[in-house]
């Protein structure tokens, strides 16, 4: 039995052995990741309406990069101005946003993180009136455009630019949005995909869209660009894109030798779902999907998330090859020291998130920026006397 360094607390000696796979180094395509932490994607609403990065957003990214995270993934940025899912996202579909891009991924960078920025296609999602997508599904009051043939090709264009702006700006990779029911699940789902040319139908057609798209971003950027994919494993519905077929897309996206999966479950259309609410109350609901992910996909880093709240846990599901890292978005959220917590520099107990509340989200919903019902209330208070003052 090893003993306790002298002057360590039990607890503080316990939690560092515990958690110790959490804190060993891991590599990326050609990235050095200082730990296997990462903060996966999170729409918080922050950004200025002209869709460039406000003082709220870039302050929250220098905090969540500060916070011992080896990588932080920025979310949700607009490829094409009609596929924006909230007229507060970032965006890329011109070269003039790639100068407010810069800055925050320098802002990262020198807050100790790795930079990676997610680039997505909201399809029938959209908030705007007039949204597109593979096939004409309503969409609450809405029933989306069906996209032409040509315009695909107009889409798959506008995924490579915004690619190469994100690369011109400073970011160590990029991650395509493949998850939450947006475009590119849209085309993969028999639900929402009901085209009867070479883009719907088998799974074969219904994969050609975003393994196209997947193409023309590595071409954009280059071989030496890593390019990650938000990855749905389920849409947890019935007649929806389910774990079969996912294991097939995923063996398709390692033959093109993706960066990396960041593995989730779920869409809009399941969210609200009593099963699927239930579910994601508990913790690490999503690994046994990461885990089945990674059997399909042998050789290409996997990143489970969904509710992991305790570092030893974290640390069991590499120790146990479920996945490779780990991912953290209202975890880290709540309680931004988590990762040095887990490391025992920091004697603080975590500050979980709530299974029960769904605050950040509500406030989204209102088109609010979201903040977390779990921070102190000087905290709070400080955080909306700043959106007050910012408008």
């Amino acid at each position: 039995m090893k003993g306790k360094p002298e002057g360590a607390g039990n607890s503080n000696f316990e939690l560092q052995e515990a958690n110790m796979m959490l804190f060993e180094p891991f590599t990326i395509k050609a990235l050095k990741l200082k730990n296997r932490i990462t903060m996966t994607p999170m729409f918080l609403g922050y950004a200025n309406p002209d869709g460039t990065p406000s003082h709220l957003l870039i302050d929250h990214y220098k905090e969540m990069a500060s916070s011992g995270v080896a990588m932080v993934v920025v979310e949700h940025i607009a490829v094409d101005v009609r596929g924006m899912g909230s007229p507060f996202m970032l965006r890329a579909d011109d070269d003039r946003f790639v100068e407010g891009l810069s800055v925050l991924s320098r802002a990262i960078k020198e807050s100790g993180a790795l930079a990676f920025a997610q680039i997505n296609h909201a399809g029938r999602y959209a908030y705007g009136p007039e949204r597109v997508a593979p096939s004409p599904v309503r969409t609450g009051k809405v029933v989306p455009r069906e996209l032409a043939r040509d315009e695909i090709e107009g889409v798959i264009d506008s995924y490579a630019r915004a690619a190469k702006r994100i690369k011109e700006a400073g970011f160590d990779g990029v991650e395509l949005h493949g998850g939450t029911g947006y475009l590119l699940v849209q085309f993969l789902s028999p639900r929402t995909n009901h085209r009867t040319d070479e883009y719907g139908g088998i799974l074969a057609n219904r994969m050609r869209f975003p393994l196209r798209v997947v193409e023309g971003v590595m071409d954009a950027v280059g071989q030496d660009f890593p390019v990650g994919y938000r990855f749905l494993a389920d849409e947890m519905l019935p007649d929806g894109f389910q774990l079969e077929e996912a294991k097939i897309y995923g063996a398709e996206l390692a033959r093109r030798e993706i960066a990396y999966l960041s593995v989730m479950v779920g869409t809009y259309d399941s969210f609200s779902l009593p099963k699927y609410k239930e579910m994601e109350r508990e913790q690490g609901y999503m690994v046994h999907f990461a885990h089945e992910v990674k059997k399909s996909v042998q050789g290409i880093p996997v990143i489970a998330a969904g509710r992991i709240q305790r570092p030893e846990y974290a640390s069991k599901i590499i120790d146990e090859g479920k996945a490779d890292l780990i991912g953290l978005a209202r975890v880290l959220f709540a309680d931004p020291l988590w990762p040095k917590k887990a490391k025992g520099e920091i004697q603080d107990p975590i500050i979980a998130c709530e299974p029960t509340c769904s605050l950040c989200m509500q406030r989204l919903m209102k088109g609010k920026p979201a903040y977390c019902s779990q921070w102190s209330k000087e905290r709070r208070e400080a955080f909306l006397k700043r959106v007050e003052e910012t408008g």
